[in-house]
């Protein structure tokens, strides 16, 4: 997901309090104290880096000016309840917020997913049940996991039927989606089978669900 000015990179916070970013070529500044590089391979032109916010070092100026230098923002799995529940104390929905207007691009899975919706469907508290109260930086809902986990179809058609949760995006594992300025632009699928789905309302008590027609990848 990004904003009209995109670039190719983002931050991200994740369920555990931290934020994984990516910087832009020119980070010749060290990082801050208590960041650590995140397991992937390191080029000339990606500088990633994590920033702790339950053990945080930064002041509130530090902390903007370090979330809008990077570019991308990927978002973990974990808990989507807790997730933006941590970063609203510290502020972070409204930097991401600005991020996000600077072009930044804001990504994530699972729980890293549904954060960026005004709604989604989660398993925050065990069973499944529908969470209102994400960034709403996308329109709508959204239910990742929606072909390998039991009850996530029929829980999530339910919900939007009835009214409990806004149409939206639903995610098969393997599949993605990029949502440029509200809209969605592209679909990939990394594993066969896989897609992204539309599901609304039909207004007579039931959904009307389809494949969002996507590009293999590999």
């Amino acid at each position: 997901m990004c904003g009209s000015r995109r670039r190719h990179a983002r931050a991200r916070p994740s369920t555990h309090g931290l934020l994984r970013a990516v910087d832009p070529p020119d980070h010749g500044r060290r990082a801050p104290r208590g960041a650590r590089m995140t397991p992937v391979r390191r080029r000339q032109d990606c500088g990633p880096s994590v920033l702790p916010l339950f053990q945080r070092e930064l002041d509130d100026e530090a902390l903007r000016a370090y979330v809008l230098a990077k570019d991308v923002v990927y978002a973990g799995g974990g808990n989507t309840a807790n997730m933006p529940a941590v970063w609203r104390v510290h502020g972070m929905d409204r930097l991401l917020r600005e991020a996000y207007d600077r072009g930044a691009l804001l990504c994530g899975t699972s729980a890293g997913a549904n954060c960026w919706a005004e709604a989604s469907s989660t398993d925050s508290f065990g069973p499944l049940v529908n969470l209102h109260g994400g960034l709403g930086l996308l329109s709508g809902s959204v239910c990742p996991h929606y072909d390998v986990e039991p009850g996530r179809r029929p829980s999530y058609r339910a919900a939007v039927a009835d009214g409990s949760l806004p149409g939206g995006w639903a995610l098969d594992d393997g599949a993605a989606a990029l949502v440029a300025d509200g809209r969605l632009t592209e679909t990939v699928s990394g594993a066969a089978g896989s897609h992204v789905y539309r599901v609304e309302t039909d207004g007579r008590g039931g959904v009307r669900e389809h494949v969002v027609p996507g590009r293999p990848l590999g």
